[in-house]
């Protein structure tokens, strides 16, 4: 049981240290004084691990079409994203005024940009098809769904706090304009290959 969880850890960690949507969510927003957002992608990845140990991953696999849609949702909504980076920017050129946005939708934020991303649930899908035995325990399925989500847990709450702090919001404040403008652009680049993989996976 040990190897096993040891193995998910392993895979999971590589995953989350990679930047990615999530982590520009949960950095822009915690360096703009809102760190909910990183409640918002860890509750989707506990809920993205609970669902892959219920095989939504092969329902995913099985039904292309149902992948493709949530896709293109998840491409729409970082469009989106990226729209209210953008604007967050132009906005303290104008005005001097952030556009900062309530703990819910910071929330909120962090929630949709994890839950439209069907990959997730493929990547958990791979992740335990791989690591687990062919008949695991409920015990193991339990823990290793808590695992993910304790690791998911710590990794975002390091990166919401560390760029919540003091120092590094001054430093954000001063900058502002020009990183929320290269977190827009990247993440529209998420979304574009988000929708550019769905139309593949159409085909």
């Amino acid at each position: 049981m040990l190897a096993t969880l040891l193995a998910i850890t392993l895979l999971h960690w590589i995953v989350l240290v990679t930047p990615g949507a999530n982590v520009l969510v949960v950095v822009s927003m915690a360096a703009s004084g809102q760190h909910k957002a990183a409640a918002g992608v860890t509750t989707v990845a506990g809920i993205w691990s609970a669902l892959a140990v219920m095989g939504v991953g092969a329902i995913f696999l099985a039904l292309p079409t149902l992948r493709v849609l949530v896709q293109c949702a998840g491409g729409l909504y970082l469009f989106y994203v990226a729209v209210r980076l953008w604007r967050s920017q132009q906005i303290d050129a104008t005005t001097g005024t952030a556009d900062r946005v309530s703990p819910l939708a910071a929330f909120r934020m962090g929630f949709l940009t994890n839950i439209l991303n069907p990959k997730s649930a493929l990547f958990f899908g791979s992740v335990f098809a791989t690591a687990l035995p062919p008949n695991p325990s409920a015990e193991l399925l339990a823990a290793s769904v808590a695992l993910v989500f304790v690791n998911a847990l710590v990794w975002h709450l390091f990166l919401a706090f560390a760029f919540a702090a003091t120092p590094i919001q001054n430093a954000y404040a001063c900058q502002r304009q020009r990183l929320n403008k290269v977190a827009s652009v990247l993440v529209g680049f998420f979304g574009v290959r988000l929708l550019v993989t769905a139309c593949q996976n159409r085909n």
